[in-house]
């Protein structure tokens, strides 16, 4: 049922995780369809291979700005 309101209306994505300032993932609060922002800032299917990048992303983010913050 839930699919259909998605089918009809579209998805009704919120932000799930923050991954960069940049890159968001979605999760829509109906079916409970992932997205991601891509490199062109357009939304895509959230697939293990975009997982794996945005884990990766997410980490070397982290690191960077952690070490920033120490040094200021």
């Amino acid at each position: 049922m839930k699919k259909v309101i998605c089918q009809i209306f579209g998805h009704h994505y919120s932000v799930s995780k923050k991954v960069t300032q940049h890159i968001k993932e979605y999760k829509c609060i109906h079916c409970g369809e992932e997205v991601t922002t891509d490199a062109t800032g357009n939304l895509s299917i959230l697939t293990p291979e975009l997982e794996d990048i945005n884990r990766t992303l997410e980490n070397i983010y982290q690191r960077r700005h952690s070490t920033a913050d120490h040094a200021a």
